[in-house]
């Protein structure tokens, strides 16, 4: 290493400690010459297998990333006087006020008041200016509380469908990658029924409006309607789990889960032959749901087209063609004869049957990838989820353009929306589920930890209306549903 001469030295450290006083911290073309040179004589000294090339290029890449920072530091620094600066004017002129004493009654209280207001602002510009390495994330005043009440357990592979019966007594129904539909008591968590009709995976299950007949879309390019009984067994009490606030969010390493060989279903009855086998579809059936009265069914099919079908005769009534690839999901409205498919293509259709004469069918383009659903709210309203990341809220009466649109990290699967409280849930790849009004305002995020929350892909949501204890009913790849008490404050509601 060169020796540096004993006033050379001296000049430097007298140069650095004016630096270190320095209030402007900005430095010259000449200082960072100097301050290359230095780190290049010190590397020059250490042992090292790297080429001086790439020694020299690593100096200069940190170097300007020192310098990125240094920037920022600087920005800091003097907003950070910016606003010592105003709060000490603000003091000084709020000391009287056309002469009078700001210690007393109201005048204290408007000083006071007007000076907060201020310095929010202040902080609030603060904050903007540090985003360039910070992101900012929004949370609620006042948090959703999201219990994990049961957890339902004995399918041998993934569940892509989760539903709730619409007559008493109220079941859950879950569809699966394992050629099965089973029907669950919410309370107990133990399985009622099994349906084994299918010779490929299960993709859909939906209930008549009115009687207790099940409607399944499976992998072998059938939809089966099988009609079933149940009777609910004696509750147990149950464990108290403790309530967990929605977003204290324990993240954990992917873990193999529970085995589910025990069969927890080989104790409950078992239907193996439909009373209805529709087969129309040339691939795969992916999606079916009732048309309102219960009288008909639509089903979407990867053969890019969906069927309606009459349920007395199973007769195709209609076929729906139109997309350029694959359909993804079909939902029907509620109260009106419309359905809504969407597709691979980006596209979702709204299909309207109200008039026996002429059957409309307008397309809509508001996505930029796979649109996974579509659903009808009880309004005159529709959203959307897709892979690209975004769920869209439409109005039926004008749907040139979303009304509300929903950013998230992940790509958003089967969604639902709550009937009563007009709330969205949102599963995601990424295991998460999150809740948002129909605003777009987001509510609460469901607790994934170690001790609760799924451990793979979130498949589907849906909602219970009349159940006070379980609300909503997520199923995943883990191969189990889960039933949560979702308790929304109004005033999140009302944002």
């Amino acid at each position: 290493m060169p020796v540096e001469s004993g006033s050379s030295a001296a000049a430097r450290q007298a140069k650095q400690k004016r630096k270190s006083h320095s209030l402007s911290i900005r430095r010259t073309n000449s200082t960072e010459q100097d301050r290359a040179g230095m780190q290049r004589e010190m590397l020059e000294g250490q042992d090292s297998k790297l080429p001086a090339s790439l020694r020299n290029n690593l100096l200069d890449l940190f170097g300007q990333i020192e310098r990125e920072f240094e920037n920022l530091y600087i920005e800091n620094v003097e907003l950070r006087r910016e606003i010592d600066t105003l709060n000490e004017r603000l003091a000084a002129e709020g000391q009287t006020i056309d002469g009078g004493d700001l210690s007393k009654g109201p005048l204290k209280a408007k000083a006071s008041h007007s000076t907060s207001q201020l310095s929010q602002k202040l902080k609030t510009t603060y904050k903007a200016s540090t985003s360039k390495i910070v992101s900012s994330f929004k949370t609620t005043t006042s948090r959703a509380v999201c219990q994990l009440v049961k957890e339902y357990v004995g399918h041998r592979d993934g569940i892509w469908d989760v539903c709730l019966t619409r007559t008493q007594p109220v079941v859950l129904g879950t569809a699966s990658a394992d050629h099965s539909a089973m029907l669950w008591s919410i309370e107990t968590g133990k399985c009622l029924l099994k349906y084994i009709g299918h010779a490929g995976s299960v993709n859909s299950i939906k209930f008549h409006p009115t009687e207790q007949i099940a409607l399944t879309a499976s992998g072998d390019q059938t939809a089966h309607i099988w009609r079933f009984m149940v009777q609910l067994p004696t509750p147990q009490p149950a464990a108290d789990t403790g309530q967990a606030p929605c977003e204290d969010d324990v993240d954990f390493s992917d873990k193999d889960e529970a085995e589910a060989d025990g069969d927890v279903s080989s104790e409950c009855p078992t239907i193996r032959i439909p009373s209805t086998t529709l087969k129309s579809h040339q691939g795969v059936v992916i999606a079916a749901d009732w048309l309102v009265g219960g009288k008909q069914v639509v089903t979407a099919s990867w053969d890019r087209a969906a069927n309606l079908y009459d349920v007395e005769t199973s007769e195709l009534v209609h076929s729906l063609t139109g997309h350029d690839q694959e359909l993804t999901h079909c939902c029907t409205h509620p109260t009106q004869r419309l359905v809504v498919t969407s597709s691979r293509d980006t596209t979702f259709r709204l299909w309207d049957f109200r008039d026996p004469s002429i059957h409309s069918v307008n397309v809509f383009q508001g996505h930029t990838d796979t649109v996974t659903s579509a659903v009808f709210t009880v309004g005159d309203n529709v959203v959307s989820g897709s892979d690209d990341r975004t769920v869209k809220v439409w109005d039926l009466k004008n749907m040139r353009s979303p009304i509300a649109t929903i950013r998230t990290d992940s790509a958003v699967n089967r969604i639902s929306v709550s009937v009563n409280q007009r709330i969205i849930a949102l599963p995601h790849d990424n295991r998460q589920v999150r809740l948002f009004d129909i605003a777009g305002v987001r509510l609460a995020r469901l607790p994934r930890s170690n001790r609760q929350g799924h451990r793979r892909m979130v498949c589907c949501t849906a909602w219970s209306e009349d159940n006070p204890t379980c609300n909503l009913f997520t199923c995943g790849f883990d191969r189990q549903a889960i039933g949560w008490n979702i308790n929304i404050p109004a005033l999140l509601q009302e944002k």
